[in-house]
């Protein structure tokens, strides 16, 4: 049976203070790397055979202790990273809300179709994320992996193993920064066993 753990990078300022932050590439703050370091000391006890990260510089810091203290070998998938926010990238939420209405309401209510304007839709996010989940599944039939990705990504990945409507992505799934949520694939697919968890975390400011 495989086991596979889906870990969202650590905080970073834009993380932290609403921002969309898809494809522009900030590091972690100093709570983030500390977050980072946690997900190190737990690592061993996953008893990994593979690790998969985004390249991007967030998820590649957070995936850093993760290896070190596992010892597993690191793979750069392309199809983790995090959604493109088209012209939304960089901005505030809230500010995207009020200065953008008409386009915001349009993807709040169906993000699986509509995308931000030049960015990606949910199924977009899917149609790369997902063929990494058949590779990992094809390579270690059992075991233990784990994937460090974004926020967006693993929302959407979690609710095409649940069945779950695409387009309910952001309002279904809870991935807090540094959280690790933990599928099963047994005979009859997927099963989730652990969602969003961060007692991992207990201690850091």
């Amino acid at each position: 049976m495989l086991t596979l753990h889906l870990v969202r990078h650590g905080d970073t300022a834009q993380s932290a203070e609403g921002y969309f932050a898809g494809d522009i590439d900030p590091p972690l703050t100093e709570r983030g790397q500390k977050q980072a370091l946690a997900l190190g000391r737990l690592a061993p006890s996953l008893k990994l055979a593979q690790v998969y990260v985004s390249p991007k510089l967030r998820t590649r810091q957070t995936a850093e202790p993760i290896v070190a203290a596992s010892q597993a070998p690191l793979v750069v998938e392309e199809g983790l990273r995090e959604i493109a926010y088209g012209t939304w990238e960089g901005r505030k939420e809230s500010e995207i809300r009020a200065t953008d209405p008409d386009a915001y309401n349009a993807w709040s209510l169906d993000p699986a179709l509509v995308s931000p304007p030049g960015g990606e839709s949910a199924f977009a996010i899917a149609a790369r994320a997902l063929p990494v989940l058949v590779r990992a599944r094809r390579d270690h039939p059992s075991g233990n992996v784990l994937f460090v990705s974004h926020k967006a990504t693993i929302r959407v990945i979690v609710c095409a193993l649940l069945g779950v409507p695409l387009g309910r992505f952001r309002d279904r799934v809870s991935c807090p920064t540094a959280s690790v949520t933990t599928f099963e694939f047994g005979e009859r697919g997927a099963m989730l066993v652990d969602l969003g968890d961060t007692h991992h975390l207990q201690g850091i400011g």
